[in-house]
């Protein structure tokens, strides 16, 4: 069979799959793109076209440029603990101990619970009248008071981000933990032989077949991290005083909140793309690291 026959053979299998996907995701995509050139209230209803105002005056708008800062800082942060959170839990259960099996399965639960879940839980945990946080904080003298851990602006977001670790750090964890059953024994027992310490044998012997599965786990939890929304929305609402406010539930505020459909949807499509672009650097740096891998 010729190329030429199977490139069409394989388009023709590909049909039913880009109808769905043009009707799921295509005609969407168009009518908020044309959604964002109007100053449409309602979602659903024709708007008066104003060109690229809404994108002018979200790009040059305090409330942007505030959210997007909450949202970097809440995806860096976050992204980097699940990551080095992940990998320590990685490499202890890697060891050979007595009930290692049970643990590795008590670590996919955080996981495996919905975020509706999660959130809740750690709302609970978070409480400033019976919340287990202050109840041992409290007890051990850390704390001569209850606190709000999450209506106050200085500890909502790390009160956040502590939340969003506990739930995707064994994401990242059962990721490597599957990179690291393909370090070679052998290997690893020459490096003890020769005197590499712990540290030494990370850095020479074990990072280099964790690199690019680590990578893949960073390129998925960012961009999960940018567009993060329901988490925050159980537990904070985006406050107190827009403290946590990220750039997804600005956008919700936007379209249905404020009743900003044209703005909302020109908002959307913004972060539509920033994510684009974080997942095209990604993108890059996973064929750089496989082909050097290679």
């Amino acid at each position: 069979m010729s190329g030429t026959s199977m490139t069409t053979r394989a388009w023709l299998l590909m049909l039913p799959l880009l109808a769905v996907m043009i009707a799921v995701i295509g005609w969407p995509l168009v009518d908020t793109v044309g959604l964002s050139f109007t100053d449409a209230k309602l979602v659903g209803t024709a708007g008066n076209f104003v060109g690229i105002d809404n994108y002018v005056k979200t790009l040059t708008g305090s409330n942007f440029q505030r959210t997007l800062v909450t949202t970097t800082i809440f995806a860096v942060v976050s992204v980097f603990a699940e990551m080095v959170l992940g990998v320590l839990a990685a490499l202890l259960l890697n060891q050979q101990f007595y009930g290692r099996t049970m643990l590795r399965g008590l670590m996919i639960l955080p996981w495996a619970l919905p975020t509706v879940v999660n959130a809740t839980l750690w709302r609970l945990i978070y409480n400033p009248e019976y919340g287990a946080l202050n109840a041992a904080l409290t007890q051990i003298g850390m704390l001569d008071a209850y606190r709000s851990w999450l209506g106050e602006p200085g500890t909502a977001l790390a009160s956040l981000i502590i939340a969003d670790c506990w739930k995707n750090f064994p994401l990242v964890a059962l990721i490597a933990l599957a990179a690291l059953q393909a370090v070679p024994r052998d290997i690893t027992a020459a490096s003890l032989v020769d005197g590499a310490g712990p540290f030494a044998r990370f850095r020479f012997v074990i990072l280099p077949y964790l690199a690019g599965p680590l990578i893949v786990a960073l390129v998925l939890r960012t961009i999960e991290a940018f567009k993060v929304f329901d988490i925050i929305w159980v537990m904070t609402r985006g406050g107190p005083a827009n403290s946590t406010r990220t750039l997804s539930i600005l956008v919700y505020q936007e379209a249905f909140s404020f009743q900003r459909a044209g703005s909302g949807a020109s908002l959307a499509l913004i972060v539509t793309l920033l994510v684009a672009v974080l997942a095209a650097a990604y993108g890059v740096l996973v064929r750089r690291t496989a082909g050097s891998t290679a």
